[in-house]
């Protein structure tokens, strides 16, 4: 992101950034925090009730919510 000018980064991608670092540091409060911020911030402005989503999620998502989904199931072990 450090080569990208300011303007040009969505919310979403720095929300992505701090959902990544929270995983990292294993705070899974924070990270469910910050996946419902993500999906807001990625769904905002969209159609109305009768919306369907039919884009795929980027790979860095994807892997996001696959980490998240380990320490979810980290944390219910303990």
């Amino acid at each position: 992101m450090a080569d990208v000018n300011r303007d040009q980064i969505r919310l979403s991608d720095r929300i992505l950034s701090s959902l990544e670092l929270s995983l990292q540091q294993d705070d899974l409060k924070i990270s469910e925090l910050l996946t419902r911020a993500l999906e807001h911030s990625m769904t905002r402005n969209t159609g109305g009730g009768e919306f369907i989503e039919r884009r795929d999620y980027p790979a860095e998502i994807e892997t996001a919510m696959s980490k998240l989904y380990e320490l979810r199931d980290k944390m219910d072990a303990i």
